[in-house]
């Protein structure tokens, strides 16, 4: 499977849907852009596939955004009700560095392109 979605937080991303009375279809779109402290940074948000895009997880909660998904293969998705950082979080196979925030990454392919030129 591309991307894992655990129990809890398909419990909350169902919960969330119902809050927003979202239509059918509708899930978690994940992506990834430039950014972050760490080079790559996490894009979540509540809404419908764009052409390209690929669903997974139960009844296709999740959503990964066409541009993201050699980045993302593999990631599972958590929630956490910290009371400081609550909210969706991923862990990501692919990711060699992240920062202390969780919300940007370092992808492997970056490092080995780093040791190659070194």
């Amino acid at each position: 499977m591309l991307i894992s979605l655990t129990d809890r937080a398909e419990t909350e991303l169902r919960a969330l849907l119902a809050k927003r009375q979202a239509t059918p279809g509708t899930g978690l779109r994940l992506g990834v852009r430039k950014g972050g402290c760490a080079g790559w940074e996490y894009v979540m948000e509540v809404a419908e596939p764009k052409p390209g895009d690929q669903s997974a997880g139960p009844d296709g909660l999740l959503i990964v955004a066409a541009d993201s998904i050699d980045r993302l293969s593999g990631c599972q998705v958590d929630y956490s009700d910290d009371l400081s950082d609550a909210g969706f979080k991923i862990s990501n196979p692919n990711a060699v560095r992240s920062c202390g925030c969780g919300t940007s990454f370092e992808p492997a392919d970056a490092s080995a392109a780093s040791d190659a030129n070194s």
